[in-house]
């Protein structure tokens, strides 16, 4: 009966000592394969980082990582010394390498990405908070669908009536502007051992002024929605070219349910 027990326990033992080896060995493979690679220390985005974000925000979001020497781009950064004053030029996601270009001087941000005007349409802005314009994502050349909602006065049988229409289809995005973030604030240090948050993302803050290029007809009914704010409102969606486009429709409460 002991003697049973006795190699019962010793195989378990050889067990754990097994897979302690495989581990060590995996691992020792890991690392021997990135050191036969030529590995260069380069800055690895951690957290998703929104465009406009000050060199600050950035720093606190990216690490220095131990990347193959083939697969570091020619540009990628692997300090943040020189980078002093300047605001991320695009948003930055999670596992990019950051890139110089990535990184511009407040003043550039305001003026780059603008596309050409094509023939025959103006040019018209607007100002938004973030989360009518898609989060704050949307960039030059993309197309958008313009809502417009009106508190009363949409139609003529029931004037009272609020009423929303996707009034403007696939509307042609020349700039996006926003004002740059002032440095952001530290976060409250975590407890010893505790996981960061994978799904913690910095929300865009400040509102986003949208230049489209539209009609003359489209232009003023953008510019009558802007001004109106009392009685009208503008919100965005990201509408490609090859969205579906069900006909116009006036959505009023009933509608809603339908």
């Amino acid at each position: 009966m002991k003697s049973r027990l006795l190699a019962g326990v010793v195989a378990v033992l050889l067990a754990i000592v097994g897979a302690v080896l495989v581990v060590t060995y995996a691992q020792g493979a890991d690392q021997r394969a990135v050191k036969d690679l030529d590995p260069v220390g380069v800055l690895v985005v951690t957290k998703a980082v929104p465009a406009g974000a000050t060199v600050d925000t950035v720093k606190a979001s990216v690490a220095l990582e131990q990347v193959p020497g083939t697969a570091v781009a020619k540009s990628a950064l692997d300090t943040l010394d020189e980078s002093a004053g300047k605001v991320a030029a695009a948003d930055l996601v999670p596992g990019e390498q950051l890139l110089a270009e990535k990184l511009v001087a407040p003043e550039d941000l305001q003026t780059s990405g603008s596309v050409k005007v094509p023939a025959g349409l103006q040019e018209v802005s607007f100002q938004l908070e973030p989360q009518r314009v898609v989060g704050g994502r949307l960039q030059p050349g993309d197309h958008v669908g313009i809502f417009i909602t009106m508190r009363s006065g949409g139609i003529e049988p029931k004037p009272e009536n609020e009423t929303t229409q996707l009034s403007i289809h696939k509307v042609l995005v020349t700039a996006v502007q926003r004002a740059p973030e002032t440095a952001a604030k530290p976060a409250p240090s975590a407890s010893a051992g505790a996981e960061p948050n994978p799904r913690d993302v910095n929300l865009p803050t400040g509102s986003l002024m949208i230049t489209v290029a539209v009609n003359d007809i489209n232009a003023a009914k953008i510019v009558f929605a802007s001004e109106m704010t009392d009685f009208s409102s503008i919100w965005l969606s990201r509408e490609p070219l090859d969205a579906e486009d069900n006909g116009p429709r006036v959505m009023i409460r009933p509608d809603v349910y339908k």
